[in-house]
């Protein structure tokens, strides 16, 4: 079977156009700056060598792997592309997923959230150190299965295709049934917001259906605030990319044990020694514990009047 590789080379200069045409538009109602737009263009510019590289490490990767397969499963077939389009989701889910409750694959992912905005532009910025962090090795297990190792790399680029326009306000709800199933501009919201209640949920690619199997799915029911917990204060490209490896280092350096410098790599981001610790699942229960504190003093105050 022959695939049609133009479709992706020929997509580039839509999307340029589109971020141009949205740019503007923002910049003018001040909801887009320069130093953002411009950081932003300068990761996915300084990328193109790193994502060679990690895309050609996972092409040889897939091809060793391949000739281990179980099974052959012919590329003529659209049942197999059925099943690889769920498969692709099910590995970018966990991959997502993950590399937002391991510290080590933070350091790299957190480079995408960097951006207290939330435009087409932002969602560019991708890590240089994602190879390192071996992103590729999520869908190593498809070719073992016996899917050819061409077939992952183009699945893994239309589904990057597809990702590229949730990241825009432009866009409020779609009709239900779509946003039952496929991600949006809606659910990828909540995930890049900074948020407490939206913190690590809809890890989704091109759908939701995992995030709504495994609990990780959250709606949107008020605006979100986009960036990180703690922003990096920086429109250097370089200081945005390499912050939260700076920080992993420090904290390794002064950690007194083995044990704690094992914990920094491969607990949740925000995980210290010391019990003032504020990781995720800590920043949530927090919030319910007030939450209902809250509830318990209204439904006292009512009781007495």
């Amino acid at each position: 079977m022959h695939l049609n590789y133009t479709i992706l080379y020929n997509a580039v200069p839509v999307l340029i156009g589109l971020i141009v045409i949205e740019s503007v538009f923002l910049m003018k109602e001040k909801r887009e700056d320069k130093k953002n737009f411009i950081s932003s263009i300068a990761i996915a510019l300084l990328n193109v060598p790193f994502s060679t590289i990690t895309n050609l490490a996972g092409l040889y990767l897939y091809t060793f792997i391949y000739h281990f397969r179980i099974c052959s499963i012919s590329p003529h077939s659209w049942i197999a592309w059925i099943f690889l389009v769920f498969a692709d989701e099910l590995s970018y889910y966990w991959f997502h997923r993950i590399s937002h409750q391991t510290r080590l694959l933070w350091a790299s992912h957190k480079v995408h959230h960097s951006s207290q905005k939330f435009t087409l532009t932002p969602g560019l910025r991708v890590p240089w150190t994602g190879g390192l962090t071996g992103s590729f090795l999520f869908w190593a297990w498809l070719p073992f299965f016996g899917i050819m190792p061409f077939m992952v790399l183009f699945i893994k680029s239309l589904a990057a295709l597809y990702q590229f326009w949730l990241h825009t306000e432009t866009i409020h709800q779609l009709p239900k049934w779509f946003e039952a199933v496929f991600n949006t501009p809606s659910h990828h919201r909540v995930h890049h917001s900074s948020d407490i209640i939206y913190l690590d949920k809809n890890y989704g690619g091109t759908m939701i259906i995992y995030d709504r199997l495994f609990g990780t799915y959250q709606k949107e029911t008020f605006n979100p605030k986009y960036g990180l917990t703690s922003d990096i204060d920086s429109s250097n490209p370089i200081t945005i990319e390499l912050d939260e490896w700076k920080n992993l280092i420090t904290d390794l350096k002064r950690s007194k044990t083995w044990k704690d410098r094992i914990r920094y790599l491969f607990d949740s981001p925000g995980w210290t020694p010391d019990e003032n610790y504020k990781t995720t699942k800590k920043l949530q229960l927090e919030l319910k514990t007030i939450e209902y504190k809250e509830l318990i003093n209204e439904m006292e105050n009512q009781a007495s009047t």
